[in-house]
């Protein structure tokens, strides 16, 4: 039993350890809602490393000084009955869609559907067979946001439109890599399309980031766990709160799993901005879905610069190249340099 661990085994149900409790990583990942069933673990089979004492696992994003949700007046779901309504009907959730589905995307699933399936779809997912509740290819091939039914709605736990409002279902190890530190990978296979889990951490103002960018050691790093919720930002938009600067999620400190999945340029994963209750669209969360089919062991990534285009990418000027952080991903298309 590794030594970081044994504290957590044998003396952690025991009384007046509450504060030490507290602290132990494997009893905050415990605590996770789905963790029973899909279990977070964490293994290291190369070094004496740990993780950082005052690091802490969360399993929700937690909002920082000056950030607030909607108030409670502005919030609404939609008032489908059920699942089919929500997916063919005029949703309310999926006011923003645009409904432009291809055929070769629709479900083909059996004869019961077979009159149905040319209705166009709203809603990201496929609600039959063996594809259910995978991400559709034309999303998936996208940056585009993905709108679900959530807690306000009426339509129910179970509509097929509620697949990151249920969290995390996949088992994931965290796993100490040979030259990249730490890393993430499942334990069982995962489909193209499927919901890994979200990147969280503590959700600050524009101001608050700028200030601990200007205070950590070097400011590439720091970026490395900022990501802007800046999906809707628009000048011209009606809500003030995504006029002005976006707010952004600091994983650095506390986080879920997902913190420590590392970049490749060649990734088997793809950030999309996932919008529950439209009111709160400043707090958009940030979704990993597996862009391919992903072996049970094999490492999980990202792109930590997907989105940027080329003519705006420092990693392709050699003049700049010098001053910059190395890739490691190892990939066959590694442009060599992150910034």
């Amino acid at each position: 039993m590794e030594e970081a661990a044994r504290a957590h085994f044998f003396f952690h149900g025991q009384q007046g350890r509450e504060e030490e409790k507290a602290a132990c990583h494997a009893c905050q990942i415990r605590s996770f809602q789905n963790n029973q069933d899909h279990p977070v673990t964490l293994v290291n089979h190369e070094d004496n490393a740990k993780l950082d004492p005052d690091f802490r696992f969360v399993d929700a994003s937690i909002l920082g000084e000056g950030v607030e949700p909607s108030r409670d007046g502005f919030r609404s779901g939609c008032d489908c009955q059920e699942g089919e309504d929500c997916q063919y009907g005029s949703c309310g959730c999926l006011q923003d869609v645009d409904n432009d589905s291809s055929d070769e995307d629709q479900d083909h699933d059996g004869d019961d559907e077979h009159a149905r399936h040319y209705r166009r779809k709203a809603y990201s997912y496929h609600s039959h067979g063996s594809k259910a509740g995978l991400l559709r290819s034309k999303i998936l091939a996208t940056r585009q946001p993905i709108y679900e039914c959530h807690s306000m709605c009426a339509c129910g736990p179970d509509c097929p439109n509620r697949v990151v409002e249920r969290g995390r279902q996949i088992p994931l190890q965290i796993f100490r890599t040979k030259n990249r530190g730490w890393g993430v990978r499942s334990t069982v296979d995962i489909k193209k399309g499927q919901f890994v889990d979200k990147y969280m951490g503590e959700i600050i103002t524009s101001a608050e980031a700028d200030r601990r960018r200007n205070e950590s050691h070097k400011a590439e790093s720091k970026d490395v766990y900022l990501f802007a919720l800046d999906k809707f930002s628009d000048q011209d938009s009606p809500d003030e709160r995504l006029r002005g600067p976006s707010l952004e999620v600091d994983g650095e400190h506390m986080s879920g799993p997902t913190r420590f999945v590392n970049h490749s340029c060649d990734p088997n994963m793809r950030i999309f901005a996932r919008v529950g209750d439209h009111a709160d669209k400043h707090l958009h969360d940030l979704a990993l879905f597996a862009i391919r089919d992903i072996n049970r062991g094999e490492e999980l990534t990202f792109d930590y610069v997907d989105g940027v285009e080329d003519e705006d990418n420092d990693a392709l000027d050699p003049e700049k190249q010098k001053d910059m952080t190395k890739c490691l991903c190892g990939s066959d298309n590694c442009r060599g340099f992150l910034w």
